[in-house]
């Protein structure tokens, strides 16, 4: 009995048609065959599971097939047939990872020489060769540049940043992309029905959400999955064996997290955690929730295609993102990104998780941009939404209302109109205003009330819960004195004190005395008191 070889090798593609989601490459790669201006050099690049390898090895085949149907090899010449066999020494596959020193790269080199036994052209894939030594590429780039006419380079590579730029100057270079979601289900149904199995189209879109772009994840996923039972592969079943959530789930415990429900978030990250999720994943899985809550705010109407979401799907996401702000959003997403990351180093990512978690339900704190922001939206979003206010219960302490049997309650009293400002008054406010200039102090100048004036002496007053202001300000004595002393036209020295319902102004001391003494002893070692 046969081996049993894994789904991503079964199903390789064999022509270009076959190669899924990279249209552009393999029409470029034809119409070179067709025109007969085959490059000496390829250069391959893309993540992982693309048909970077794959497509290396159709384009070795039709370069040496005798009868190419437009650019595509036939299948059945000589040529054909032995290299698909894998038996033919004019196709060399080696692998940079392991074959990178410079010994390696000069015996390559000396074996380019010799022709090939049946194609036209000798075929060198080099996988991975961002992992070749400095010394392995300089000892290529000759041959590399001017090979024998019957040698074509394939270079394939996931990090085309590594590779010098010596190299890259001598190849031409395609770029693999991630391939589509719906690209990835649809081959796995070709995949299935070649097996003569079957599987729901929502257990193919969880396998072909968590590939993220690369086609032989997809179908080694699709492997594991068809292991796990004999019938059909159901979406329950995927998420068990992938360690997911699934997106009915993430839409309700990012609904518990946006509303600040904190147990509940707790209590559905202990169901995921008892249904044997992975934290890292949860973490992964949520974080990519709110990427498409964001993109659902940002551009509604492009959101089936960037998220690749079915149009119900993109509706759902819309209606959820429509309750929450923009910058809540953006939190949210960094403080999962960072849990993921964090949950590596730590014995027990679960806490990581619900720590994030809890910090997530309740709002930013502090005084920074983000949180104010985040503050005046939600705001915002309540006075158009319409506040409910809840009846307030009277105190005892509170007035009443006046009874029916009262034949006449007595109107409450006007408050008395404040008397016009004194000219101390005026001189102040305009000290305040040019101090108010400096983006500084502006926020500790809030509480500042005048006290009054005695000779060249003006007396400041701060609210106790504003000590700290004060502080702030009797670091900056020269500043302070400076804007009073343009206000009232003269110098003047500034006294600042705490309210404590005492008066500020000393009737037993002179100012010339005061503001000696300020300056023999600091401002800082007097206290001014009745």
């Amino acid at each position: 009995m046969s081996s049993y070889q894994a789904l991503y090798r079964a199903w390789r593609p064999e022509t270009f048609q076959d190669v899924c989601g990279q249209e552009a490459v393999t029409k470029t790669l034809r119409r070179q065959i067709v025109s007969g201006h085959v490059a000496h050099a390829y250069l391959f690049c893309g993540s992982r599971g693309t048909g970077k390898t794959t497509t290396a090895k159709v384009l070795s085949r039709a370069i040496n097939c005798q009868n190419t149907v437009d650019g595509e090899p036939c299948g059945v010449c000589e040529a054909c047939v032995e290299l698909k066999n894998e038996n033919n020494m004019d196709v060399l596959e080696i692998d940079a990872a392991s074959n990178n020193g410079v010994d390696e790269v000069r015996a390559l080199r000396d074996r380019i020489a010799y022709p090939p036994t049946i194609g036209k052209y000798k075929v060198y894939i080099i996988d991975e060769v961002h992992m070749l030594s400095t010394s392995a590429f300089n000892a290529l780039l000759k041959t590399l540049e001017e090979p024998p006419a019957h040698a074509v380079f394939i270079l394939a590579t996931t990090e085309p940043q590594k590779l010098p730029a010596t190299v890259l100057s001598r190849c031409q270079r395609y770029d693999f992309r991630r391939i589509p979601q719906d690209v990835i289900v649809d081959r796995m149904k070709v995949v299935l029905h070649g097996i003569e199995r079957n599987a729901e189209e929502e257990a193919l879109s969880e396998i072909a959400r968590s590939a993220e772009g690369g086609m032989r994840d997809a179908l080694s996923l699709l492997d594991m999955c068809l292991s796990y039972c004999q019938d059909a592969v159901t979406a329950p079943l995927v998420r068990e064996v992938l360690g997911t959530s699934g997106r009915e789930f993430m839409f309700e415990f990012l609904g518990a997290i946006l509303e600040n429900d904190s147990p509940l978030a707790v209590k559905l990250i202990d169901r995921a955690m008892r249904d044997g999720r992975d934290p890292q994943v949860f973490a992964r899985e949520a974080a990519q929730h709110l990427r498409t809550l964001l993109m659902a705010r940002l551009i509604p109407g492009d959101l089936s295609a960037l998220a690749e979401i079915t149009p119900e799907d993109a509706e759902r996401f819309k209606a959820q993102s429509e309750r929450f702000e923009q910058t809540r959003l953006m939190r949210a997403m960094d403080l999962f990104i960072r849990a993921e990351g964090d949950m590596k180093w730590v014995s027990n990512p679960r806490s990581v998780l619900e720590m994030c978690a809890v910090r997530a339900c309740f709002p930013a704190e502090g005084d920074s941009m983000e949180a104010l922001t985040e503050r005046i939206e939600t705001l915002e979003r309540k006075l158009k939404n319409g506040v409910v206010v809840k009846e307030a219960v009277p105190s005892e302490n509170a007035p009443q209302a006046p009874k029916a049997s009262d034949p006449s309650p007595k109107p409450a009293e006007a408050p008395k109109p404040k008397g016009p400002k004194t000219a101390d008054e005026t001189m102040f406010d305009k000290a305040i205003e040019i101090l108010s200039q400096n983006p500084s102090i502006r926020g500790a100048l809030r509480t500042a009330k005048f006290a009054g004036r005695e000779q060249n002496i003006v007396y400041v007053l701060f609210d106790k819960t504003a000590r700290i202001h004060m502080q702030a300000l009797e670091r900056k004595p020269q500043l302070l004195e400076s804007a009073f002393s343009e206000a009232y036209g003269e110098k003047v020295s500034v006294n600042l004190k705490v309210d404590d319902g005492k008066a500020p102004v000393s009737k037993g001391i002179s100012g010339e005395a005061l503001a000696r003494t300020f300056e023999i002893f600091g401002r800082d070692m007097v206290e001014v008191t009745d």
